[in-house]
């Protein structure tokens, strides 16, 4: 059985999925900022396969900085969990009220 592109958008869009399900239903930061991360390796999944399909290596390019992106992102969204959890001791997204009054 070959694997068509189908398969490969098809495999990227259960996995957007189920990161935006992620992002918008649960309340962990932690499991937030994976789901976040899951969306962003569902999109590199679809530049990898549109880029090989095409044969145009630009979109496989374009993963390596995405890749860079979300390394920083993670690096620096869990230095503010951190600073957060020490100040509230919860990392529960609907008790913390950073920036309300």
């Amino acid at each position: 059985m070959e694997m068509t592109l189908n398969w490969y958008l098809t495999l990227s869009a259960v996995l957007f999925t189920m990161g935006t399900f992620g992002v918008l239903f649960r309340r962990n930061v932690i499991v937030i900022m994976m789901s976040v991360e899951l969306m962003l390796n569902a999109v590199n999944l679809t530049l990898v396969a549109l880029s090989q399909a095409f044969g145009d290596p630009s979109g496989q390019i374009l993963v390596f900085f995405v890749i860079a992106v979300a390394a920083a992102e993670a690096a620096v969204g869990l230095a503010l969990v951190i600073a957060i959890f020490r100040g509230r001791m919860t990392i529960d997204v609907s008790k913390i009220k950073l920036f309300r009054y």
